[in-house]
């Protein structure tokens, strides 16, 4: 039964990473506003590992664009159920040189919260058989902006995101266990952050 159960296990987790479709692999109904001042309106899908986002107007040939042209993009993704908006910001991954780069905005204010998609191997202990199996998933990495438009990333956990909030961190605490919101859910990390925004 155990051998079974293992190579059940093994084929669904190969079906269903080859059968996964990620969201920027997809086309999107959006839009994108290019620096320029012209809105395209059509499909849109997006790379955030190249920093490009193509255009498809079903009609011309497909475009591609880098972050520095464009100003910002929004799409709505079917996987979601729900709007996405994606702007192009000056942030610098190594040393001090500031390039355009695409992030997602999830809750602006005076803390504004950020993120990218990366794909990661990550490594899990399965259930079924002794060991363990690696499987590649869509991870976001969170970002904070803050007033004066300086990003960076954070890795913190929620202990580290109140020390930021200052004397606003025991209503925000208070908020995150009544509502039971945990930082790792990138939807009720923007919930977390709206609310810290809203005392103000």
């Amino acid at each position: 039964m155990r051998i079974t159960l293992s190579i059940l296990f093994f084929i669904l987790t190969v079906h269903g990473a080859a059968a996964q479709q990620w969201p920027f692999e997809l086309w999107h109904e959006g839009k994108i506003v290019l620096e320029t001042g012209d809105t395209l309106r059509g499909l849109v899908k997006y790379d955030l590992q190249q920093d490009l986002v193509q255009f498809n107007d079903q009609r011309s040939q497909i475009e591609a664009f880098t972050a520095r042209k464009v100003l910002f993009f929004e799409i709505f993704d079917n996987t979601e159920k729900r709007y996405r908006n994606f702007f192009a910001l000056p942030f610098a991954a190594t040393g001090n040189y500031k390039t355009p780069v695409f992030f997602e905005l999830l809750e602006d204010g005076k803390m504004t919260l950020l993120s990218r998609e990366a794909l990661e191997y990550r490594t899990y202990s399965s259930p079924y058989y002794f060991g363990s199996y690696t499987r590649l998933v869509l991870v976001y990495k969170y970002f904070l902006m803050d007033e004066k438009g300086n990003i960076n990333e954070f890795l913190g956990k929620r202990g580290d995101l109140l020390k930021l909030m200052g004397n606003k961190a025991d209503n925000v605490d208070r908020y995150m266990k009544t509502n039971r919101l945990k930082i790792e859910d990138r939807y009720d990390f923007a919930k977390t952050v709206s609310y810290y925004n809203s005392l103000f």
